[in-house]
């Protein structure tokens, strides 16, 4: 349902930034001031990720891209990188939800592999410092501490006055609820595998947009012989725990050969979408190696959903 736009890749590693000389992928998205800013996840031959800055005017084409990266690893937390970034405004601020990637503070991820574990990070910018490159985030948390964890959304909106985030528990979609952002009770799982193209897990894409009509969900599916595949659903607009639409097939697969061929084949993966102009924008990684933008008229959501 999602058309690719013909110039893909929109994004491609680069050989002489050695932090982002073999993967360039899953870039959080957001509109602001007129452009779509994007925080990409980049590795290097070691596969130690960070995260790299580019924007765009029409929401295709890259004219600006930062030669170092805008978020780095900085504890044992994270040291083997910072993954998969999201962004959310909250208020006046940008919210980055992300993986980091490190070993179970105070072990020793020489003696045992399995102290290497990914967990949700949450951090924040200023709209004016994140539009003018200054990387002032804030302190770092952790907000389900110690838990293998990743696929993490805020509601851009409080419910009840209380925040609320989808985050993966495998192979589920799970929603929690927090009065502070640090804090989260009441877990229950929210979704879970459905269909085939989804059989082994699901996890959350983008941030959620609100629509007339309900909150766009879009989110990822990988089935039994791990193709990654995109989907969408619907959330109810009072009722961030109530589905009232889930699409049973997928919206965007494998087709093209930048997202069959790559680093991890047959993969496309997004987190981060935006509305533009009544046009959704999803931006996602092909085979985990580089860039792609796929859309299509919200209205193509509406229309599938009957709504």
């Amino acid at each position: 349902m999602l058309e690719r736009f013909k110039g893909n890749p929109i994004l491609k590693p680069i050989e002489s930034h050695p932090w982002e000389s073999l993967m360039v992928f899953n870039a959080g998205a957001i509109y602001l001031n007129d452009r779509v800013h994007l925080l990409y996840r980049a590795s290097n031959k070691d596969e130690n990720s960070t995260i790299g800055y580019a924007s765009s005017n029409d929401g295709f084409h890259i004219d600006e891209r930062l030669d170092s990266p805008a978020f780095l690893p900085q504890s044992e937390v994270d040291y083997l990188g910072v993954e998969d970034p999201r962004i959310i405004m909250i208020g006046n601020r940008l919210h980055i939800v992300y993986t980091a990637y490190g070993r179970v503070p105070g072990m020793d991820d020489k003696l045992r592999k399995d102290v290497r574990i990914p967990q949700i990070g949450l951090t924040s910018i200023s709209v004016d410092d994140f539009l003018n490159h200054r990387w002032n985030f804030s302190k770092r948390t952790y907000p389900l501490p110690g838990v293998i964890n990743k696929d993490v959304v805020i509601f851009p909106e409080k419910f009840d006055g209380r925040y609320v985030i989808y985050h993966r528990v495998s192979p589920h979609i799970w929603i929690c609820y927090s009065d502070d952002l640090n804090h989260w009770h009441d877990h229950n799982i929210l979704m879970s595998p459905k269909e085939e193209w989804e059989y082994f897990k699901i996890g959350a894409g983008s941030p959620l947009i609100k629509t007339e009509k309900g909150w766009l969900f879009i989110y990822h599916g990988v089935s039994s012989t791990l193709v990654y595949r995109i989907g969408f659903a619907f959330i109810d607009l009072e009722d961030p725990a109530k589905i009232i639409y889930r699409h049973p097939e997928p919206i965007l697969e494998p087709e093209m050969e930048y997202e069959k061929e790559g680093v991890i084949p047959m993969v496309v993966f997004t987190n981060g979408a935006v509305l533009k102009d009544d046009t959704v924008f999803v931006y996602y990684g092909g085979a985990d190696t580089v860039i792609g933008v796929a859309t299509a008229p919200l209205s193509r959501f509406f229309e599938l959903a009957g709504l």
